[in-house]
């Protein structure tokens, strides 16, 4: 391990939850609408779930695995950070639970109201009785343990009613599943968005569902297992079947070992000790929550309430809006003229859509060919490229089965989309397919020609109005000819391909980036870097940032989650700032710039500066070569890093902090919304001009 770095970087995983810190503070901002401050909760709440699901799932393999193994960023072994982990997680449930009491405190005046039973209206317990009766208690399956009823296997992120029951001189555990197929939470009639969760209307009854026995420390619980499966530790072969192998690793994923209990109640002694031998787990990995385990529920709330409440709960409504630089028409031969760039969710993802809708229709095109990583549960993309091959068109789509958590949908989209007649490809054994290239190739007066487009997030549609991302569309030449040659090394399991342009992880991403930072360096305090992404660990990078800032490049990294290097650091990174945007949408562009003015070189891509990303994944960036594109992407960095209102901070301790405010006052994410409305609003104008223009025109004749 290289020591030095050790005094400019920090873990990943607690990096991590600095990052989730900054979620939960979006709830507690007053400036934030109230629904939308409980959404932020919800948030913070499924991120918890998935980081103990991977990271801390991952770490425990680790301890079976390598226990001496140690961070190259940090200097510990596995279960020095786990503990590190849970000792830092101990507080942020306390922080999530009062932020989540104080909202739901604020939320009742407006009568969306969140209540226990005894909280009921008579009315409404009659009501919440008589549907548990009828609705409920007839497909709840109830179980004791005993001699006769070993403990069950509990599903990961289920929540389970307990209680102890006594029956003569008998005392057994009685578990009750929360059926899945029944809603989370129970509506109660009435004008007003009155609520009771399904545990607690389980709960209130257990008397019903064990009827011959005396129930006692009724509480509910949920367990969070393991869910860190790779299907390449499975040996795979070239002639296995990979969805079969796929299906397996999502089955595998519901056995897994336990890495947190969560209770409703303080369990006494006596249930701690029985549920940490049950469950092969230590006292604190038990924690004990005061707000729904489950929060998905509050997603689906605004749309139950009345219009004027809804303008006071939640965001202004803002559409994706149609991006002014598209005209109608033709998006083949706008993007012969001159390169295309959507900027999600400010600008619709419609332009790509419509792009291949037209190939799938176009006589002259004949292929089609695109990496899929995550889809929408409905996707038009998917119905135009099986339009596509129905119409004779060869479509291959190299898609992406280890998604993580969406293998099952990108494992249905597959079959549908083999049913009509596309080539369905997959990734590579050890390396997943994280690109976001699609290539259009077409005949046009005898020539072989291409539409290339690069993203920057995945082709979903429902994602692509709640992330920011950039998507490029482009017809030139060189870029088409790469994006050919990279298709035709994933149908031929050939990663180590050459590029002319495009550069492609594992082979030359890193390597690239790299080289074009060491050109900065090379001009000392002129050198320029500004860098987007998502996430900063891969130590390489880390290295190379350090080295220029000592060179006296001034770096400017705007990285949303995990960033394990440390800014400010004297005699390590002293020219190096970091800042984090957490706002309304979700930051996901990666963009790596480097110099200023003509000697500009700007990339866009699918790539973080991580390990897994440079080294393990198939990756693709491209070069921004039109002027005015770049003209955009400079002025989205600009405002992003004049940013005083969602910016935070990176300090070299770690922790981040809000800039301090002055005006003019930015909140880069509203400023875009604001430059879309803007644009779209005077589009129509130039339209409307542009065709009186052409009328008086045929008038002069």
């Amino acid at each position: 391990m290289r020591k030095e770095i050790l005094n400019y970087t920090q873990n990943r995983e607690l990096s991590w939850l600095e990052f989730n810190k900054r979620v939960l503070e979006e709830a507690r901002d007053i400036t934030v609408p109230l629904l939308e401050r409980m959404k932020f909760v919800a948030i913070f709440t499924s991120n918890l779930d998935e980081f103990f699901m991977i990271r801390v799932g991952s770490l425990f393999d680790m301890v079976h695995t390598d226990e001496k193994a140690v961070d190259s960023r940090s200097g510990m072994t596995a279960g020095e950070q786990l503990a590190k982990i849970y000792e830092a997680v101990a507080p942020l449930y306390k922080e999530r639970d009062k932020t989540y009491a104080d909202i739901k405190k604020q939320l009742h005046p407006y009568g969306v109201c969140g209540l226990d039973f005894k909280e009921l209206e008579q009315t409404e317990k009659k009501y919440v009785k008589k549907y548990f009766k009828e609705q409920v208690l007839p497909v709840l399956s109830p179980q004791i343990v005993d001699a006769n009823h070993p403990f069950p296997h509990l599903l990961n992120k289920e929540i389970y009613v307990t209680a102890t029951l006594k029956w003569k001189e008998k005392s057994m555990l009685g578990i009750v599943p929360v059926p899945q197929y029944i809603s989370d939470v129970l509506y109660l009639p009435g004008y007003d968005i009155r609520y009771i969760r399904m545990e607690k209307v389980i709960l209130e009854f257990l008397d019903l569902v064990f009827e011959q026995y005396t129930v006692s420390d009724a509480n509910y619980i949920c367990v969070t297992r393991n869910g860190d499966v790779s299907p390449d530790d499975e040996g795979l072969e070239v002639t296995d079947d990979f969805r079969k192998l796929m299906q397996k690793t999502i089955h595998r994923r519901r056995k897994m070992s336990v890495v947190r209990l969560e209770v409703a109640e303080k369990l006494n002694d006596e249930t701690q000790k029985y549920f940490c031998e049950k469950f092969d787990i230590k006292p604190y990995q038990i924690f004990r929550t005061k707000m729904p385990m489950k929060l998905s529920y509050i997603f689906a709330m605004s749309g139950n309430l009345p219009e004027p409440m809804k303008k006071s709960l939640t965001y202004p409504a803002f559409s994706p809006q149609e991006s002014a630089r598209v005209t109608s028409g033709s998006m083949m031969k706008q993007i012969r003229k001159k390169d295309l760039l959507l900027f999600y969710p400010y600008e619709s993802m419609n332009p790509f859509l419509k792009l291949i809708k037209e190939a799938s229709v176009d006589p002259n095109v004949m292929t089609i060919k695109i990496t899929i990583y995550r889809l929408a549960k409905k996707a038009r993309l998917v119905e135009y490229l099986c339009a596509a091959a129905e119409n004779g068109k060869e479509v291959t789509v190299l898609i992406e089965l280890r998604a993580r958590f969406d293998e099952q949908n990108n494992i249905e989209w597959s079959e549908r989309l083999e049913e009509a007649g596309c080539r369905v490809i997959y990734g590579f054994e050890g390396y997943k397919v994280h690109s976001k290239i699609c290539l259009i190739t077409y005949r046009n007066r005898g020539e072989i020609q291409y539409i290339t487009q690069i993203g920057t997030g995945n082709y979903n549609e429902k994602t692509a109005a709640m992330y920011t991302d950039l998507s490029l569309m482009t017809a030139n030449p060189e870029i088409g000819m790469d994006a050919a040659e990279f298709f035709k090394n994933m149908s031929i399991s050939n990663l180590n391909g050459s590029y002319h342009h495009l550069i492609v992880a594992p082979t030359s991403l890193k390597q690239t980036v790299l080289a074009l930072m060491d050109e900065e360096i090379l001009k000392g305090s002129n050198g320029r870097i500004i860098m987007k992404m998502n996430s900063v660990t891969d130590t390489d990078f880390i290295e190379k940032v350090s080295e220029a800032s000592r060179a006296g490049v001034k770096i400017d990294l705007i990285v949303r989650g995990i960033c394990c290097i440390l800014p400010q650091v004297p005699g390590y990174t002293d020219n190096l700032r970091v800042m984090s945007v957490v706002g309304r949408y979700l930051e996901h562009p990666r963009i790596f710039s480097f110099g200023t003015g003509a000697e500009q070189k700007i990339y866009i891509g699918s790539a973080d500066m991580m390990t897994r990303n440079t080294e393990k994944r198939v990756e693709v960036a491209c070069p921004v070569r039109d002027k005015e594109v770049k003209e955009q992407i400079n002025h989205y960095l600009k405002i992003m890093l004049e940013d005083n209102i969602k910016a935070r901070v990176l300090q070299r301790d770690g922790s981040y902090r809000k800039k301090e405010q002055s005006e003019p006052f930015i909140d880069s994410q509203a400023v875009f919304m604001e430059e879309a409305l803007q644009a779209a609003r005077k589009e129509p104008e130039e339209k409307k001009e542009s065709f009186a223009a052409r009328i008086r025109s045929l008038f002069r004749r």
